[in-house]
């Protein structure tokens, strides 16, 4: 079994982490559940408000 020689930084550790980020170009993009507007998975919706079910931001409707 191999044995390290150093112990990594914990800023090396991150940077290599960070890595697969660079790698998604696309963000995925499903739609809400409820208006069916395009928006970016596991988050609130930006034009009704609502994540999961509840009412996170209050948005105000233009005309």
């Amino acid at each position: 079994m191999a044995v390290q020689k150093r112990r990594q930084s914990h800023a090396r550790s991150a940077r290599r982490r960070a890595q697969w980020r660079a790698s998604v170009k696309v963000p995925n993009v499903t739609s809400c559940p409820r208006c069916q507007a395009p928006k970016a998975s596991h988050r609130v919706c930006l034009e009704c408000g609502y994540y999961d079910g509840e009412k996170i931001l209050t948005v105000e409707e233009t005309e």
